[in-house]
């Protein structure tokens, strides 16, 4: 099939690769425009733009696809179908329009639960135990069209967010190909809208922990927030970013640090957490009882914020 692709970041390419693998015929691909990274902001291309240069295929990374000139581009190409894959742009109804077969997303969840940027993120934030990817045809709206195929896996009690979104861009990719294979047999399902939830976009700031919750919430953040932008409290007026946590049943003043069998434990509202790896400002990261050993406790116990 004749397939204009448009991806973004790593997400996308397992899905890219998996319809090159299957002989279909990419067009073009579509991605965000290169952005300035590192200490130098040198400009560098997303991932899905460095796969697509390897296999020879014409790259397109317009500002915008809210133009005359940005359909009459896309018509030229004459895709049979596009396939969508965390772009970081909504189509509008003249692109939705183009592909005689239409437009298909692969979502990072079980819709219509989290719609928007952030599903993976959001659903371990919020103790999922399940998540999954959704192959769906695209409508004007966020993530709110028609359901064509679902995969559905168990998330671990310690899985973080970028463990989560390794896995799930795999089962994504597979499911595409094979919704593809069987698409004019497929019958689309409505999304229920009642239960419909919104993932947005994870700001540099919800990373503060709050340690009057319990430690499972605490928990939770820490997973959903890592790799970035990572949670974070406050010790001796350095910033420490949190990484990995343990829960501990124990009970004590929350926000109050202790040693506890030569692990950093901080106490919550309900039970406890051990912070297990940790990132102090300006260091590398490390176990947190790597850091007490460098970082004795001036007494029992001290307060973080």
């Amino acid at each position: 099939m004749r397939i204009v692709f448009m991806g973004t970041p790593d997400f996308a390419v397992p899905s890219l690769e998996a319809l090159l693998a299957r002989g279909h015929e990419i067009a073009g691909v579509y991605t965000q425009p290169d952005k300035p990274k590192g200490r130098g902001q040198k400009l560098l291309p997303p991932p899905v733009k460095t796969l697509a240069l390897e296999h020879g295929i014409p790259v397109y990374q317009p500002a915008t696809l809210r133009t005359e000139e940005a359909a009459q581009t896309l018509r030229a190409l004459r895709p049979e179908l596009i396939v969508v894959a965390a772009y970081g742009k909504l189509l509008p109804p003249a692109v939705l329009t183009i592909p005689p077969k239409g437009c298909i997303n692969v979502h990072g969840s079980l819709l219509p639960k989290y719609r928007g940027a952030a599903p993976i993120q959001w659903a371990v934030i919020n103790g999922e135990k399940t998540a999954g990817v959704t192959i769906m045809q695209m409508a004007e709206g966020m993530d709110t069209g028609d359901m064509l195929q679902k995969v559905e896996t168990t998330v671990g009690e310690n899985e973080t967010a970028g463990e989560l979104f390794d896995r799930l861009k795999v089962l994504g990719a597979e499911l595409l190909v094979d919704t593809i294979d069987r698409l004019d047999d497929i019958v689309p399902e409505p999304q229920n809208e009642a239960e419909a939830t919104h993932a947005p976009m994870i700001q540099k700031d919800m990373g503060a922990v709050d340690w009057t919750q319990p430690a499972q919430t605490v928990h939770n953040l820490v997973r959903g927030l890592n790799p970035w932008p990572a949670a974070y409290f406050t010790l001796s007026g350095k910033r420490i970013k949190l990484y990995r946590t343990q829960i501990v049943r124990a009970q004590g003043d929350p926000g109050m640090l202790t040693e506890r069998d030569g692990e950093m434990t901080v106490f919550c509202g309900r039970d406890a957490v051990q912070l297990t790896e940790i990132q102090p400002e300006n260091g590398k990261r490390m176990r947190g009882s790597a850091y007490l050993r460098g970082h004795p406790l001036m007494g029992d116990m001290v307060r973080v914020r």
